[in-house]
């Protein structure tokens, strides 16, 4: 795929489902695609497709009855479940269900669509593991998209592929990889732990690194300065060449207008103007994401900490039922309280001193790129290693750790909390937030590591 003038027309097509955390990447890598001025086209579910139309709101021509998101165009395949039926709360049942649907369905679009156009390549997530059935039975080379660290990459490979883990992974197992910090049990993806209740992520995700050979080339959603010794160890192996960070263009110097990522949920724009009344450095900033659901004690012992540390505090909570009785009233003068935020803006504001988070990757590639040291919560999936990642590799910030009774208490919040804005290491979070927030920009600008795979893969 040479760029160069006079060159035939390259096509793209990318496979994802629409959780914002797998569409966002995805979108931002196509538009990158576009830019370097290939036909890019995103496919996902019909119940999918119609997530995505319902919440864009940047501007969305149609043309011959074809949705275009900045370039890009769109298309859906069914998956074969009603628009109503509620996929989150059978998740293993319907990742298993797509899993054998999927491939025929995308195999009918590449047909339907593709029948006199050359497709130069499909780009998947892991989540869509089963569209490169569909590209090898069409004679299509396949990409994939990690939407995790590249550190995540290394840990599954080892214990899917190579079985580099003990028998059985028990409470206070250390485990050695090359590339990795010591990892400890409570540091591995929860996946891949006995506890895990979600078999059909476990089986998708084995099945994937089992025909990981398949793809002629793994992308990521990261940057090589960023997980350098993660990313060499798998070079020999199973390279892997981040492309990122793939984030809003106002979080790295770039206009705003550029951005195509999607807000599934309407955010609370007031935040901004609450922010511009605080002090430079000076507002905790608290959010767990969309899915995770935190325990009434667990609501409890965040809010009595946030209350007495007496600093200015925007914390977004879904529900407001979640809080304390009358803690909003309380803290009416010292924090706000919002059901979702413009989470990049939040960040980038100067008012932000330290970000309370579940470790979910989209989340912290935006808070690393915006120069914000992290105190982390994590709950589930990749977020336990990510966390990890953000103390002892980054080191950038602190972890949250739930006492016998596996809820944290407000004492060792507030504690992280003053360490994180008044501390001894206080100034070494700053600095290295700094550096890596520097390094982000000079990846993606022309000539910078993340810039030239995308070139490399291009061509």
């Amino acid at each position: 795929m040479e760029l160069n003038e006079g060159r035939e027309e390259i096509h793209v097509l990318m496979v994802t489902l629409t959780a914002q955390g797998h569409l966002n990447p995805m979108l931002r890598l196509a538009k990158r695609l576009v830019d370097e001025g290939l036909h890019v086209t995103l496919a996902t579910t019909q119940f999918g497709c119609h997530r995505i139309l319902k919440a864009v709101t940047t501007t969305t021509t149609t043309t011959d009855a074809t949705n275009f998101i900045s370039g890009i165009r769109l298309l859906s395949f069914p998956d074969g479940f009603n628009l109503d039926y509620d996929r989150g709360a059978n998740l293993d049942h319907y990742m298993d269900s797509l899993a054998k649907v999927g491939p025929f369905s995308l195999s009918n679009l590449i047909k339907q669509h593709y029948h006199h156009t050359k497709l130069s390549c499909i780009i998947s997530n892991p989540f869509v593991s089963w569209a490169v059935d569909a590209a090898l039975e069409n004679g299509i080379p396949c990409a994939m998209l990690w939407i995790q660290p590249c550190s995540l990459y290394a840990i599954y490979y080892r214990f899917y592929k190579l079985n580099q883990f003990p028998t059985t992974l028990i409470s206070n197992t250390i485990i050695e990889l090359p590339g990795l910090p010591l990892l400890h049990t409570e540091d591995l993806p929860s996946f891949l732990l006995p506890s895990n209740s979600f078999g059909g992520v476990f089986k998708l995700l084995s099945d994937m690194f089992e025909t990981i050979k398949k793809y002629k080339w793994v992308l990521a959603n990261s940057f090589f300065e960023l997980e350098k010794e993660a990313i060499e160890s798998m070079t020999e192996l199973c390279p892997i060449r981040p492309v990122g960070p793939l984030v809003p263009p106002s979080l790295l110097d770039q206009h705003q207008s550029l951005d195509v990522g999607i807000e599934m949920k309407k955010p609370d724009e007031t935040s901004l103007d609450w922010l511009n009344k605080q002090r430079p450095h000076s507002v905790i900033y608290v959010s767990f994401g969309s899915l995770a659901v935190l325990s009434a004690k667990t609501m409890e012992a965040i809010a009595t900490a946030l209350k007495n540390t007496k600093h200015p505090f925007l914390w977004v909570v879904k529900t407001a039922g979640q809080l304390p009785l009358g803690f909003e009233e309380e803290t009416k003068t010292q924090g706000l309280i919002i059901p979702w935020s413009l989470q990049t803006k939040v960040l980038a504001h100067p008012s932000i001193a330290c970000f309370i988070t579940h470790c979910g990757w989209n989340s912290m590639l935006e808070a690393l790129v915006a120069g914000v040291p992290m105190i982390a919560y994590p709950q589930w999936s990749d977020q336990p290693t990510n966390a990890k990642l953000v103390v002892d590799v980054f080191k950038v910030g602190l972890k949250l750790k739930p006492g016998p009774n596996g809820v944290i208490s407000n004492e060792d919040i507030e504690e992280c909390i003053n360490q994180m804005l008044s501390g001894p290491e206080f100034e070494g979070f700053k600095k290295n937030a700094a550096v890596l927030k520097q390094a982000a920009r000079e990846a993606v600008t022309s000539g910078g590591s993340s810039e030239r795979n995308i070139r490399l893969f291009v061509n």
